[in-house]
């Protein structure tokens, strides 16, 4: 019977992994190797890595990719891209090789204002609770200048401090919502820090300490004032390729896809997931947080009260318009965008952008992997790309030699790819020496 343990964390990495493989579910003899043969040889660098989340036995490798021929505001960027779907980077750079004769792709920061809040219950009398917010609140911005003052030199800092009065939602519930612009910072540590400082001041100054429960005091990953907006454009007659038949056939089929995704919740999530495609592969490969990427994308997707769409399409006067707008509350210093090697080589690779850059470059990423999407899925069907894609997977399931693999991927370009047909040509291969 297995049993829990105390102190695990404690142990060692070794003990860690013996402890594992004597009170795992899992069957298989060689969890130890499966570990090792995963960690870095240079212990330094493995080190690191350990230090980035607590009981590390091992690193868990995704692919490091980077996809080209980005014109991005009239300049050329080639995109590190971090994912296990084969088909993103093949799609990402699809599009911006369509694109980069028609203009590129421009963008613009609409706004960088982030949210965080002191929620608390108070019982008493509102209008005595507003009176003493507006005296406190001098003394609250003056408290954290320990912690914003660096801020404020990048020019930074906090932005407004504003009492809510919810308690018309739940009973005798308040907040102290706060405004932030945290510059190249993500600023996640920074905005709790304040936070914090704030719910003490509030209540350790407060006539009858006791009146006031601080509840909790965290930054909100819902950054509806931290906008971005990337779109592309040309004229209708230029969208022909050798999927493009008739292009203002591919036009107005494209826009009716994007209105779909409008309208109806179930392709809407398939919709926006791939375009998260894109956005969390840069997301990921600069050390950022996707979690709350994800979260803040998906909640402005629903600012309507209704699941929408992220992408707009159109077409006006001949003119084609594909465009997103969407949160992306990113960093570039701080977290892992400095610590981790690949995430630091990722943003030289940008060129250093500040954080502002990098939310044109990840939306332009998102944008361009819908426009594949789309693309495929109202030309040759998405299976059609995917499985070619997908190819090597199956080829690695069935662990094929590399001879195996050349001939498979030669058959396969002209037949129809499936685990089946991949399986029986492999076992046709074989049989016949």
């Amino acid at each position: 019977m297995k049993m829990p343990i105390s102190g695990f964390s404690k142990l060692n990495k070794s003990e860690k992994i013996e402890w594992l493989t004597k009170n795992s579910f899992s069957q298989n003899n060689n969890i130890k190797n499966i570990l090792l043969q995963y960690c870095n040889s240079n212990e330094k660098l493995q080190k690191l890595h350990d230090e980035f989340a607590e009981n590390t036995i091992s690193n868990f490798y995704l692919p490091f990719a980077i996809a080209p021929n980005f014109i991005i505001n009239k300049k050329l960027y080639t995109i590190p891209m971090v994912t296990e779907e084969s088909s993103v980077i093949a799609a990402a750079s699809k599009s911006a090789k369509f694109w980069l004769d028609k203009g590129g792709f421009n963008a613009t920061v609409l706004s960088t204002k982030k949210v965080g809040q002191v929620h608390f219950i108070y019982k008493g009398d509102f209008k005595k609770l507003k009176k003493y917010f507006d005296k406190i609140k001098p003394k609250l911005i003056s408290d954290v200048s320990s912690i914003t003052s660096n801020m404020n030199k990048r020019g930074g800092g906090i932005l407004n401090i504003e009492l809510l009065n919810l308690s018309d939602k739940i009973e005798n519930y308040f907040q102290i919502k706060a405004i932030f612009d945290t510059q190249d910072a993500m600023g996640a540590n920074f905005i709790n820090s304040c936070l914090e400082q704030f719910a003490k001041t509030f209540k350790n100054n407060f006539t009858e300490k006791n009146e006031i429960e601080i509840i909790m005091s965290i930054l909100s990953n819902y950054v509806p004032e931290c906008i971005v907006k990337a779109e592309v454009s040309c004229d209708v007659e230029k969208l022909s390729d050798t999927n493009i038949i008739d292009p203002f056939d591919f036009a107005n089929k494209f826009v009716r896809a994007v209105k779909i995704a409008e309208v109806d919740r179930y392709r809407a999530v398939t919709h926006n997931k791939g375009i998260m495609n894109g956005i969390d592969s840069v997301v990921i490969a600069t050390g950022n947080d996707f979690r709350a990427i994800e979260s803040a994308a998906h909640a402005y997707a629903s600012k309507s009260g209704s699941y929408k769409s992220l992408t707009k399409a159109s077409v006006e006067n001949k003119i084609f318009k594909f465009s997103i707008e969407i949160p992306l509350a990113l960093g570039t210093v701080g977290g892992l965008t400095k610590l981790h090697p690949l995430a630091n080589l990722a943003l030289d690779i940008l060129g250093k952008p500040n954080s502002e850059d990098l939310m044109k470059i990840t939306a332009v990423a998102g944008l361009a992997q819908n426009f594949a999407a789309i693309k495929s899925l109202i030309t040759t069907g998405i299976q059609h790309g995917h499985m070619k894609m997908h190819l090597i997977n199956i080829l690695n399931q069935q662990k094929a030699t590399d001879k195996e693999k050349e001939k498979a991927i030669e058959y396969f370009k002209t037949n129809t790819v499936s685990h089946l047909k991949v399986d029986l040509f492999i076992k046709k291969l074989r049989s016949n020496g």
